[in-house]
């Protein structure tokens, strides 16, 4: 009965934009546009499940300031560290099914809530800001030996990388290539007209100082040299297979594997996802030096962060 509600609520708020959308465009294309921006860039926070609660319970939890942010953060174990990034909407609870299995390969776990996600402050965000986030998550907790990113939180991590983030291997679960198509579909879906999706496009480039087509993954991923291992379901309704294939196409070295029955977010915890991309960061060695906890204890933090050390 809750979700029959929950459904209808969706369609009547839905219905409600696009009857919106249709005469602003027409009336005030200027105003549609910065409407349609900051819906664009709204995430939902999406509720926790019982057992992402239970794993993040037994982590360290940090809130760091970053960017004028409160971000939440989480961490367990000791060793090289490895990254977990949440995408578009998501929370860094949805990818623990990583926390134990990496635990116990002798690797240290950090996640996030991003700004406008999970328990952070914030209420807006896009791809460029969750790039940044990731960069200075990374910086903060003493810097990642391996990412697993989720959806845009993958392509967020690849510029990230192509910006100057060292990690030393990568998994990415379900990643988008374009956001010029997110663009689109976001229009289509809410029913903006081409005109007010080229506007909204013009406002985020302007807002960012960079173009969209600047942050087409595999624009820029053949210049990235860290071995990568994607995950996709042939299944995904919100990411099509068919972009996990071009950023495999697009990056040097790096190997796909096509899963089915899993959709966007089974993917996320499934065994036989979650095995091979723990073996997989296990194959590497770490060969950048590793703060102990007693210089990371003693050393300064950037201007603006807190000092973190890995939970036990």
């Amino acid at each position: 009965m809750a979700e029959n509600s929950t459904n209808v609520r969706t369609k009547l708020t839905l219905t409600g934009i696009r009857a919106t959308a249709r005469g602003l465009g027409v009336v005030a294309p200027g105003v549609a546009a910065a409407w349609a921006e900051r819906l664009f860039r709204s995430p939902r926070r999406t509720r926790r499940s019982r057992t992402a609660e239970e794993v993040l319970a037994q982590g360290q939890r940090r809130v760091l300031k970053l960017g004028g942010e409160r971000v939440s953060v989480w961490s367990w174990g000791e060793g090289p560290r490895v990254l977990l990034v949440h995408g578009w909407s998501g929370y860094g609870g949805q990818l623990t099914a990583y926390v134990a299995p990496l635990v116990q390969a002798g690797f240290s776990v950090v996640t996030y809530d991003a700004p406008g996600h999970g328990v952070s402050s914030g209420r807006l965000s896009s791809l460029p800001e969750m790039a940044d986030m990731v960069a200075r998550v990374a910086r903060a907790t003493g810097g990642p030996y391996a990412v697993v990113a989720h959806s845009l939180g993958a392509a967020a991590t690849a510029l990230a990388m192509r910006d100057g983030l060292k990690v030393e291997r990568a998994v990415f679960l379900s990643p988008p290539t374009d956001p010029r198509w997110a663009v689109r579909a976001f229009g289509k879906m809410l029913g903006f007209s081409e005109g007010i999706q080229k506007r909204l496009s013009a406002r985020l480039e302007a807002r960012f100082d960079m173009r969209l087509r600047d942050m087409v993954l595999p624009h820029f991923v053949p210049l990235l040299q860290v071995p990568l291992r994607i995950f996709h379901d042939v299944g995904d309704r919100e990411v099509p297979v068919e972009a996990g294939e071009a950023v495999a196409r697009a990056w040097p070295g790096a190997k796909l594997t096509r899963t089915e029955g899993l959709g966007h977010h089974r993917i996320l915890y499934a065994p036989e996802v979650v095995a091979p991309a723990v073996a997989f960061l296990s194959e590497g060695r770490p060969r950048n030096a590793w703060p102990t906890l007693e210089l990371l204890a003693s050393a300064e933090p950037p201007r603006g962060h807190l000092r973190m050390v890995p939970g036990r």
